[in-house]
């Protein structure tokens, strides 16, 4: 069988521990995934880059079976949001100041790149898959991302749904939730897929009970 990613890489630079203590690798992934994002979109903002983060894990695990950064993502009004990169974008940044920064006077609302990108950390696939997604999205205004990540039946919109939360997100009584979104659902019919994502977060788990 052909896997269409390098599984076992990705395996060992998406190691977190239980405080959330991101490795060197998954810092350089994430960090280097910014850099291109902002090099490649005019006038990248906070939710731009929130939104495609979310978007490129979505379709990694579509496409592949294997989340691409591995980060947890909860539901919002404004979701699908990462907790810790939304904190990194919002104020100052520290775990990714090696990588972006904000943009000073007229452009203070834009993330930059801090230095040039890297793609030690890539596969061929994943490089394939960063320009597919800069090749689909560069023009999208951020609430034209926001709508794309809530339409129907899509991850989020479930999640919000099952837990009850839908139409108090949408109305705007409710903006933060706790409920984590499971990506494995847009792939729960592909048994080939699912295999690669629940040997990935079995290791995943064990790497973490190891180093814990």
């Amino acid at each position: 069988m052909t896997f269409y990613i390098n599984f076992a890489s990705i395996l060992f630079s998406l190691i977190v521990d239980n405080t959330q203590t991101y490795t060197k690798n998954q810092l350089d992934k994430l960090g280097n995934t910014l850099i291109y994002l902002c090099t490649h979109i005019d006038s990248a903002s906070k939710t731009h880059l929130l939104k495609l983060v979310f978007i490129i894990e979505e379709i990694a695990v579509k496409k592949f079976g294997v989340p691409f950064f591995n980060l947890r993502f909860d539901v919002w009004k404004l979701g699908p949001v990462s907790r810790d990169l939304f904190v990194e974008l919002s104020g100052e940044t520290n775990l990714l100041s090696k990588y972006i920064k904000k943009g000073g006077g007229a452009e203070s609302q834009k993330i930059l790149p801090n230095q040039a990108f890297s793609d030690d950390e890539f596969s061929d696939n994943e490089i394939k898959l960063l320009e597919e997604i800069v090749d689909r999205f560069k023009y999208c205004t951020a609430n034209e991302l926001i709508n794309y990540t809530h339409r129907k039946n899509t991850p989020w919109y479930n999640t919000a749904q099952k837990h009850g939360v839908l139409d108090s997100l949408e109305s705007g009584n409710m903006t933060t939730t706790d409920f984590e979104i499971d990506l494995s659902e847009i792939i729960q019919d592909d048994k080939v897929k699912m295999n690669l994502y629940n040997s990935f977060k079995e290791y995943f788990n064990q790497s973490k009970s190891l180093k814990s």
